[in-house]
């Protein structure tokens, strides 16, 4: 995931504080969560890896493509900076739910980021099968046996994309790999690109001591009816997540704290729409800009202590959210 663009939150949570200055921030490592990690065992030393993500971090998102296809001329490299809270919305033992709050560093607003949600053994996991729509699909049995399913949401908890793997502790590292899955187009290409409508992904989570990476290895294709029509060209991505001292993430727990309840409701309604149509598909551009804006606009409304019925928040996802079914393309 990559942070949205400036222009697209004007006036967020510009009350909440944050940092003004960077000038004392400095890196710093955690011996005490690689040693819960190490000290435990099968899916407990797992969730201690998950939940070693959970922290304050200078992040660094960093994309090179690479082995392009005739006649494709690559893209420069991109890279860009921000700073995150990542805290634990849910925990429940075989489940666990982080998310993401980038605290900007000059102007303190706070904007709730993406969310990676952990299934131990999950039987079940969404795919991404065409534009806008993904279907839940079982996971083979030999492939979630003893392993942990990531499924990564937007903004506004709508559906990214899901990967299965095994964490693994060789040398005292901890690692996951997915495996080889389906996602749309990141934030960061589809306001600007229209050559290519999926990627094909493998992502790997590292756990350091002083931090944590997320690292992507992303096949930019042409999908036509569920099958590769063109492959142009290959990426691969590294976000660092850098823990740190000396920034003001207040902000961040903040706005969480008053804000909490109501995501909490946002992912419910988003759960109940998919086991009812089993799957998605989201009736909006693929910006998303339009139903963001409106949860945005309705959160804020929470985060000042107005009421928001359950009523308004399934009134708010009936314009832009329906069943698989009624996608224009054909699925794979």
């Amino acid at each position: 995931m990559k942070p949205l663009s400036l222009s697209l939150v004007i006036g967020a949570s510009l009350t909440l504080g944050g940092c003004l200055s960077t000038e004392n921030v400095r890196p710093i490592g955690d011996q005490g969560r690689l040693e819960a990690v190490a000290q435990t065992r099968g899916p407990e030393r797992d969730r201690q890896a998950i939940l070693s993500m959970v922290g304050e971090y200078k992040v660094t998102f960093a994309f090179a493509e690479h082995a392009p296809s005739r006649g494709y001329q690559p893209k420069p490299p991109s890279r860009s900076e921000a700073y995150e809270v990542v805290l634990v919305a849910e925990d429940t033992g075989r489940r666990i739910v982080l998310q993401h709050l980038l605290v900007h560093r000059t102007l303190g607003f706070v904007l709730k980021h993406w969310r990676q949600d952990w299934h131990y053994e999950a039987p079940r996991r969404l795919e991404f099968v065409a534009d806008q729509t993904w279907r839940v699909r079982s996971i083979p049995a030999a492939t979630t046996r003893g392993g942990w399913t990531q499924c990564v949401y937007e903004v506004s908890d709508a559906p990214r994309y899901c990967g299965t793997g095994r964490w693994t502790y060789a040398g005292g590292t901890a690692v996951w790999k997915s495996d080889l899955g389906w996602r749309p187009l990141p934030r960061r290409e589809y306001t600007k690109r229209s050559d290519y409508n999926a990627l094909r992904v493998v992502n790997i989570h590292r756990i350091t001591d002083q931090g944590w990476e997320h690292e992507q290895h992303n096949a930019k294709i042409r999908r036509e009816g569920g099958r590769t029509a063109s492959v142009l060209v290959r990426e691969k991505g590294m976000n660092t997540y850098q823990r740190i001292k000396g920034y003001d993430f207040g902000g961040g727990y903040h706005y969480w704290k008053a804000t909490e309840s109501y995501w909490r409701r946002i992912r419910a309604e988003w759960a109940r729409n998919i086991e009812q149509n089993q799957g998605i598909h989201l009736r909006y551009p693929v910006e998303g800009m339009t139903m963001i804006w409106a949860m945005y606009w309705q959160s804020e409304a929470a985060r000042f202590g107005l009421p928001v019925s359950d009523a308004s928040i399934r009134e708010l996802f009936r314009p832009w959210v329906g069943a698989p079914g009624e996608g224009a393309g054909p699925t794979r």
